[in-house]
């Protein structure tokens, strides 16, 4: 069945294998499947809920999107475009902001994670961003939004969101009830240092993550380096449980490799970890250094991801300015 998808990702920077494996890889696979819609957005409204450099956060927004058209996503076949750009998304989040409710808000955990304990200092941006985030997908009348687990409950605020519109003003079926899209396999790509943390681009040491800038050397030692145990390698995914370093190794030469875990430790099998690792550096070069490569062709042509971005930004406006101009009809404005 064909699917609307909309999907946005933060204009952070220094994007990393974690970022690949655990969304633009299934970007690609999501535009590659047959009458699929893919709309791709550079959350840069989001992203300044945190005070941002303006130098850096430009080039971020560029380097995001470089790092999507590098990974194979096509602005032929979809809408790429960076939400700032268009203004119906801030238009339809204050609106939508007056249907959510405080009690829904107050149950985001993401922001209590991310507040911490002096949540008082913390932005209004950063509490209300899911109210955005819901206007990016309703807009579009997205069928499916790919999320992961810290962002699950996003899309349940987004899907609670619509459905008391729709309840309120009578109108059934004029939001549609976004689904989630979770990514069952790898969707969480680990710290090369400590398998219990997230590869994080916050990360003090460079040697925790695969940067997508990172070239063939820096790829090689940092495989070499990344931290394993002193067992043999394991005999089954059962074995992999209670030792996250390897686990994470193995996921990520699964992924890249286009396998599931049962078949990377049937193939390692009997063997010992350098030869794991000299596999692993290979397939990870393999697929990371062409991505890399065109990331920083790209950025020495800050004007053509610019045209990119503003073509993408008309296609999106076209659908929600529309939308958000129905929504001000069934409202009374």
């Amino acid at each position: 069945m064909a699917k609307k998808i909309f999907s946005g990702v933060q204009p952070t920077g220094n994007l990393h294998l974690g970022n690949y494996i655990g969304a633009i890889k299934n970007f690609v696979d999501l535009q590659n499947e047959k009458n699929n819609q893919c709309i791709f957005c550079v959350v840069d409204l989001h992203a300044i809920t945190v005070k941002q450099n303006p130098k850096e956060l430009k080039n971020n927004i560029r380097e995001t999107t470089a790092a999507f058209l590098a990974s194979g996503i096509e602005p032929e076949k979809n809408i790429i475009f960076n939400q700032s750009l268009v203004p119906a998304h801030s238009e339809g989040s204050w609106i939508l902001g007056c249907v959510a409710r405080m009690g829904w808000l107050n149950r985001m955990t993401q922001f209590k994670e991310k507040a911490g304990k002096d949540k008082e200092k913390a932005s209004i941006g950063l509490y209300i961003y899911p109210v955005l985030m819901a206007a990016d997908i309703l807009l579009y009348d997205a069928s499916h939004v790919p999320v992961g687990e810290d962002q699950k409950q996003h899309l349940e605020l987004s899907r609670d969101i619509a459905q008391k519109f729709n309840l309120d003003y009578e109108c059934p079926n004029f939001f549609k009830i976004p689904e989630p899209l979770i990514q069952k396999n790898f969707a969480r790509i680990m710290s090369l240092k400590d398998g219990t943390k997230k590869m994080s681009k916050s990360d003090p040491s460079d040697l925790s993550r695969i940067n997508l800038k990172d070239n063939k050397d820096e790829i090689i030692n940092k495989i070499k380096k990344a931290k394993t145990d002193n067992d043999s390698m394991p005999k089954d995914e059962n074995n992999l449980n209670k030792r996250p370093e390897i686990e994470n190794l193995f996921s990520i030469y699964s992924s890249l490799s286009n396998q599931n875990l049962k078949s990377t430790i049937d193939q390692f099998s009997g063997k010992n970890f350098s030869k794991f690792k000299n596999d692993l550096a290979e397939v990870v070069v393999e697929k990371i250094t062409p991505i890399s490569n065109e990331i920083k062709r790209l950025e020495k042509d800050p004007q053509f991801i610019d045209n990119i971005l503003l073509n993408g930004s008309k296609k999106a406006e076209k659908m929600a300015k529309l939308k958000v101009e129905k929504l001000k009809e069934i409202i009374g404005f």
